[in-house]
């Protein structure tokens, strides 16, 4: 790759950017000067749905960045057996959308919910409780990835330290613990607000009359076709996702850089592993009885007072389409997973190994999806696109998925390539060896197990997601993932438990398929060390 087909490339990808990112919300912005602004921001239904949004926001957040630290604490401080076990369990939620959780809720804690009946539970799941308790089960996975990596790499010398010195631990947490974790942990707080301020599929599900902004937005462009009013919300979701896209860009905590952390050496305590194996089984029960009634819904008869086994639920299902979006969905994930790969490897590669004020750039735009949520993306996306050769095909939806899913995987393989040793385009210019056949030969053979990572990232999020393909999708175009709202509004909960089903078992074969090509590469890796050491 010669410096003039990188520069090709840069300008390649910019007008990618500037296509797909930047003239989409310009044009939904401009809009905005048309309208009046001001009245839509005084109404009175539009400042109940901002209350009601920061309300369930705030607690839910709060509530499952307290219930993420006690369950990453329990995986990486105690002693505990089968931590991988119950780190795949927490991680469930991730593989089904998020409406699904609000499915959930209403199967057990409906007006006829299972629960509910058992308990002889009164009240209802709808409103403020049900969407704390959805957005938590779609939350908890996120925030519970961002802790345990901070506290896998925390250095336990200070600890070591404060013990020899007669430090009692409950100062040491105070002068050391909170110390370290305050910074990462207020991104860990504005990520897991974004994810639940933004999210619509929740409320749409046991929100009842709570409404909330999301929800507010999708009725207005849907229900009344209102793409002003809908722009304003949009403006509003964004505030709070680049409010943490700043924060989070400028307050990077690099004090361990160049430094090795010394592991924490996990002393023996029955009560402390007693209490974290408790607190993992309850977790761990939570998140798996409710996929245990998607499948009793999906093969008995009436569960769960009739527990005969019947196919009646999936062929009715299939009946109604299923078969044809799933198909809808397998094409959308596949082509986003390698269309986002290539295009993150290219541009990480570009920000990451090649030097310049125009990489700086570059890397900026390539991080600006994290501040967009998917349904001010997808409003964007109509508003821009309406009329083009693109709109109402499954590209439109490629499209958004990939630039909605782009920078996560770009700040992986982005980190990655930064670890290599930065000298290797030199030395492979000094032996005539170009970059087009260093990046075939070394980097992306270095690299392998990123790509899959990122391949599996695109693929997964691009079967779960809702927000940024509903106001995009179809008759004909439709993924899997929107047919659970249809089913629940038409109160068919036996094919939206199918449905779900269906996304979670795409996902799970594709996370064994990552792990398998993962494991052959990485013993592929370990095979040529141990041919170069033997020579």
């Amino acid at each position: 790759m010669k410096k003039r087909n990188c520069s090709i490339t840069k300008i390649f990808l910019a007008l990618f950017f500037l296509v797909s990112v930047v003239l989409p919300l310009l044009f939904m912005f401009a809009g905005l000067f048309s309208i009046d602004v001001g009245e839509i921001l005084r109404d009175a239904s539009f400042l109940t749905a901002v209350l009601h949004s920061l309300q369930v926001s705030a607690t839910a957040t709060v509530l499952s960045v307290v219930l993420a630290f006690l369950l990453a604490w329990c995986l990486t401080r105690t002693r505990v057996k089968l931590k991988g076990f119950f780190s795949a369990v927490l991680l469930l939620p991730m593989l089904i959308p998020s409406i699904s959780h609000g499915m959930g809720l209403i199967i057990l804690f409906g007006q006829n919910g299972q629960l509910t009946k058992f308990l002889g539970l009164d009240g209802s799941i709808y409103g403020f409780w049900g969407i704390v308790a959805g957005s938590m089960m779609y939350s908890l996975p996120v925030a519970y990835l961002m802790i345990a990596d901070i506290l896998r790499y925390e250095d336990s010398t200070p600890y070591e330290a404060a013990s020899v010195l007669g430090i009692p631990r409950r100062s040491q947490f105070f002068s050391i613990t909170l110390p370290y974790m305050r910074k990462p942990m207020i991104s860990v707080l504005f990520a897991t607000f974004t994810l639940i301020v933004t999210d619509y599929g929740v409320p749409a599900m046991v929100g009842g009359k709570y409404n909330t902004l999301p929800l507010m937005m999708y009725n207005e462009v849907i229900g009344r076709l209102d793409f002003a009013k809908g722009s304003v919300i949009g403006m509003v979701l964004l505030v709070p996702a680049v409010i943490a896209f700043i924060f989070d860009f400028v307050s990077k905590d690099t004090r361990a850089a160049g430094f090795v952390n010394r592991p924490f050496s996990i002393k023996k305590s029955p009560v402390r592993d007693a209490f974290a194996y408790f607190l993992l089984v309850a977790a761990s029960i939570v998140i798996i009885y409710p996929i245990v009634t998607f499948v009793g819904l999906t093969f008995n008869k009436n569960y769960p007072s009739d527990m005969t086994f019947t196919l009646d639920n999936i062929q009715s299902t299939m009946n109604k389409g299923a078969g044809e979006f799933l198909l809808n969905s397998l094409i959308i994930a596949l082509a986003v997973a390698l269309i986002g790969t290539a295009l993150a490897f290219a541009c990480a590669y570009l920000t990451a190994r090649v030097k310049g004020l125009s990489s700086k750039i570059l890397h900026l735009i390539s991080i600006l999806s994290l501040a967009i949520p998917g349904i001010v993306l997808g409003l964007s996306y109509v508003l821009f696109f309406k009329g083009s050769l693109i709109y109402g095909t499954l590209m439109i939806l490629i499209l958004v998925n990939t630039v909605h899913f782009f920078a996560s995987p770009y700040l992986m393989i982005y980190n990655s390539l930064g670890k290599l040793n930065m000298h290797l385009e030199d030395v492979g210019r000094t032996l005539g060896i170009g970059r087009g056949r260093l990046v075939r030969d070394v980097i992306v053979p270095q690299s392998g197990g990123t790509l899959v990572e990122m391949f599996t990232y695109f693929f997964v999020n691009s079967m779960i997601t809702i927000s940024a393909v509903s106001f995009l999708a179809t008759t004909l175009t439709k993924p899997l993932s929107l047919m659970i709202t249809q089913f629940q509004q038409q109160m068919l909960l036996e094919a939206s438990a199918f449905v779900s089903l269906l996304i979670l078992v795409a996902n799970l074969l594709m996370k064994a398929i990552s792990y398998i090509v993962r494991k052959i590469i990485l013993g592929k890796g370990m095979n040529r060390y141990a041919r170069k050491e033997t020579v």
